[in-house]
């Protein structure tokens, strides 16, 4: 059981080593070599490992030394107990573990360490993770919301949640203090997608080179992914089955190209419509495919990979993505008079795929398989008001019901 102890004063003891009282009949209390010097009361109890632990309090502070030590007992029992000593670790040295144990592919490992390292550590490194409570998390947001878009807080926000919740995992600290009441996440910005019309990608179409412009109908007639596009290899089109194999990306790690999975680590099959087909056949006649060797997802790796690309430039490597977005696509689009901001880059093909789909009728599950999502509910929310109206269709359906029924009745 867990107990306290006087540092500055102990039972006196008479010769026979019995306990001197007093009138009243309570021990009398001699002072001890400690008496004045560090803090008076200390706490001994042993934690659900078996091992001994202590925790010191001031002069005149008993009743906290006795209020800690009901809460240890209390939390033992319940199972909760958090060892103090745990939550002393610094949130900087907890972090780098954390970011070391990470599985992500390289490009997202990155794009991690360098919202850790430039949004989070700054501000919680040096501090112990018992530490952090939710005043501390409102104020570290705080200070963000005035040089970081709302987007770039969210995310920041969510890594924290993320490293501080594993510190709940690790019994370092009971509770995360994200998730406290008086905090409140940043949202992203919510932003309706506005699909383009066919004559305007038809018309930034024709405006890009020629050995580009089947990307925009792999992006608008197959949903497939900028990086997926310059990853496609000619074994993975079947022109006469009509479909694509969608199985790699080329994608920048360390400001190196590398091949790697798709978004999700998922491969997957797109039917490829003869519409689309046919121009790629074309492309394929007149821009033969080149075998390009990269690393696979490690641009330090000695894994190499080579595909013969259907998509490269015209010195014969794979494309870059911002080479192709700043020198290729941007003037295209502003030939067509679309200013280039984040929703108009080569993603927004994927929009228009979608919104084509959904305007036909396809279910959203099928869409999200199409997309490469890993879950229907996000192709929902992004794409839910793009959905034709039901009720035409609600209207319909009642009334041959309820028609018929009331036929059947007469």
């Amino acid at each position: 059981m867990a107990h306290i102890e006087d540092r500055w004063f102990t039972p006196q003891r008479d010769d026979d080593g019995k306990l001197v009282l007093n009138a009243r009949g309570k021990p009398v209390m001699a002072r001890t070599p400690l008496y004045g010097t560090g803090l008076r009361y200390r706490v001994r109890y042993i934690g659900p490992d078996g091992r001994e632990r202590k925790k010191s309090f001031p002069d005149r502070a008993k009743q906290a030394a006795e209020a800690f030590m009901a809460t240890v007992e209390a939390d033992k029992h319940r199972g909760s107990f958090i060892d103090p000593a745990a939550g002393r670790m610094l949130f900087g040295e907890f972090a780098e573990t954390w970011l070391r144990t990470r599985t992500y592919d390289k490009s997202t490992m990155e794009s991690l360490e360098l919202r850790v390292r430039k949004h989070i550590l700054p501000f919680f490194g040096s501090r112990p993770l018992a530490s952090i409570k939710p005043s501390a998390v409102a104020e570290w947001d705080s200070e963000l919301a005035g040089v970081l878009a709302q987007d770039t807080r969210s995310v920041a926000f969510a890594y924290l949640r993320m490293i501080l919740t594993a510190a709940v995992d690790d019994e370092r600290i009971a509770e995360n203090p994200c998730s406290a009441k008086s905090v409140k996440q940043p949202r992203p910005v919510e932003r309706r997608v506005v699909p383009w019309t066919y004559d305007e990608i038809s018309a930034i179409r024709a405006n890009l080179l020629p050995r580009y412009r089947p990307v925009v109908d792999l992006g608008g007639g197959c949903g497939m992914r900028q990086g997926e596009i310059f990853g496609l290899g000619v074994d993975d089109v079947d022109l006469d089955g009509g479909w694509v194999h969608v199985r790699r990306q080329v994608k920048r790690v360390n400001s190196r190209l590398v091949f790697g999975l798709p978004k999700n680590d998922k491969d997957r099959r797109v039917p490829l419509p003869t519409s689309i087909a046919a121009p790629l056949r074309a492309h394929l006649a007149e821009f033969p495919t080149v075998k390009v060797t990269l690393p696979w997802e490690d641009p330090f790796s000695d894994e190499l990979v080579t595909v013969p690309l259907v998509f490269v430039t015209s010195r014969r490597g794979a494309i870059n993505r911002s080479h192709f977005n700043s020198k290729i696509w941007h003037p295209a689009l502003a030939a067509v008079g679309i200013p280039h901001t984040r929703a108009t880059g080569v993603h927004a093909l994927r929009h228009f795929y979608a919104s084509t789909l959904l305007d036909a009728g396809e279910n959203v599950r099928a869409l999200a398989t199409y997309l490469g999502h890993a879950d229907p509910g996000f192709t929902l929310r992004i794409y839910t008001h793009l959905m034709p109206s039901s009720e035409e269709r609600t209207h319909q359906a009642i009334d041959a019901l309820f028609a018929s029924e009331a036929a059947m009745a007469a």
